[in-house]
C-alpha cells in the first residue's frame, strides 16, 4: 500500500518541477499601475469661486472656460492702473511740450514785480542808512531795511530763476523720469489685466477633468489647484523593473499589457526608463542586495480602446523577447 503512494507522490513532485520549468520559460512579468499625464490649474488670485461650467469626468477642449473667480477686486484695480497710466501719460506729455506761453507771460510779471520790490528796498535801505548817518534813527533801523533788502534780492533771484527755467525748456534727465514712471505703471497694469483674464480659468490643453477640489463659492488660496486635467491621447503604464532585466531592457521594447478587469491585452512600447533607480540608491547597494533595485518604466499603449481606461488600475507588462519599435 505504501508503493503505490509513494510513485503518486513522486509523481506529483515532478509535475510540480515541470510546471515550475513552465512558468518560468518566459520573462517574470513587470508590476505597475496605468497612469495618465495630469495637468493642474491654479487658481491665480485668492477669490470666491462663481462659476462652475464642468463637471468630473468632462472631456474639454483646449482654451475651453471651466470655471470663474470673483473679477471684481481685480477689475477695481485694473481700473486704477489705466487711471495712473493716464495721468502719467498726460504729465509726460506736458514735459515733452515744455510750458504754455501763458506761463512764461505770468513768470515774466512775477519778476518785473519782485524787481521793483528789491529797489524800493534798496530806496529805503539808503535812506536809512543816510538818517543813521545823522543820527536821527537807531541802528536797529537800519538793520531792518537791510534786511528788507536782502529777502527783495532774493525773491528777484528766485523769479529770475523760475522764468529761465520754463525759457531753456525740460531737462532731459526729467524727460526719462517721466517715461520710466509711465512704463513701470503700464507695466503694472498689462499685469493685473494678465491677472484679470486668468479669473476664468481655462483649459491649457485638450484633457478630461479628474478633479475639481472646490465647490461653487469656495475661495480657494493662491495658487491652489481648482482643476486637475488628464491629458494625452492614452494612458500609459507605469511598471517597475529588476535589476536582472535592466541592462537588457532599452527605449522602443515591445510588451503586451494586461490590465485588471480588462479582457483585452493592449501593445506598448518603452518610451520612458529612468536613469536611476527608484527604491535604493544604487550606492548603497552590493553584491546580492543589487537585486533589489528597480527602475520605473512608462510604457504607452497603442490601442485607442485604451483612452477610456481611468489612471491607478494594476497591470502587468511582458516583454515580447526579440521585439523593438521597429518591428511594429
Amino acid at each position: 500500500m505504501r508503493k503505490p503512494k509513494r510513485s503518486v507522490l513522486l509523481s506529483l513532485c515532478a509535475l510540480a518541477a515541470l510546471a515550475g520549468c513552465a512558468r518560468d520559460s518566459g520573462p517574470a512579468p513587470l508590476l505597475g499601475t496605468l497612469e495618465w499625464d495630469r495637468i493642474a490649474v491654479p487658481a491665480e488670485v485668492s477669490e470666491p469661486i462663481v462659476q462652475i461650467l464642468v463637471k468630473e469626468g468632462d472631456h474639454v477642449a483646449a482654451d475651453q472656460l471651466l470655471l470663474t473667480l470673483d473679477p471684481r477686486r481685480t477689475q477695481a484695480q485694473v481700473d486704477a492702473a489705466q487711471a495712473d497710466v493716464l495721468r502719467l501719460s498726460a504729465a509726460l506729455d506736458e514735459l515733452r511740450h515744455g510750458a504754455r506761453i501763458e506761463t512764461i507771460d505770468a513768470s515774466r510779471a512775477a519778476l518785473v514785480r519782485t524787481q521793483a520790490t528789491a529797489l524800493n528796498a534798496r530806496l529805503a535801505r539808503d535812506r536809512a542808512a543816510e538818517i543813521r548817518r545823522k543820527g536821527l534813527n537807531s541802528q536797529s533801523d537800519l538793520d531792518n531795511a537791510d534786511a528788507v533788502l536782502r529777502q527783495a534780492n532774493a525773491d528777484a533771484k528766485a523769479a529770475q530763476a523760475n522764468l529761465d527755467e520754463l525759457l531753456h525748456g525740460t531737462r532731459p534727465e526729467d524727460l526719462a523720469q517721466g517715461e520710466a514712471s509711465l512704463a513701470q505703471a503700464q507695466a503694472t497694469l498689462a499685469q493685473l489685466q494678465v491677472t484679470l483674464q486668468r479669473l476664468s480659468v481655462r483649459a491649457p490643453r485638450a484633457g478630461r477633468v479628474d478633479t475639481l477640489p472646490f465647490k461653487l463659492g469656495d475661495r480657494p488660496a493662491a495658487g491652489a489647484s481648482v482643476v486637475s486635467l488628464l491629458v494625452g491621447d492614452a494612458p500609459y503604464a507605469r511598471v517597475f523593473v529588476p535589476e536582472p532585466v535592466r541592462a537588457s531592457l532599452q527605449q522602443g521594447a515591445r510588451f503586451n499589457v494586461r490590465v485588471d478587469g480588462v479582457a483585452q491585452a493592449f501593445s506598448a512600447t518603452a518610451v520612458r526608463i529612468a536613469s536611476e533607480a527608484t527604491f535604493t540608491p544604487y550606492y548603497a547597494l552590493s553584491g546580492d542586495d543589487a537585486s533589489r533595485l528597480a527602475w520605473r518604466a512608462e510604457l504607452e499603449l497603442d490601442a485607442p480602446a485604451a483612452r477610456d481606461l481611468p489612471a491607478g488600475i494594476p497591470c502587468q507588462a511582458t516583454l515580447l523577447v526579440g521585439k523593438s519599435v521597429a518591428d511594429k
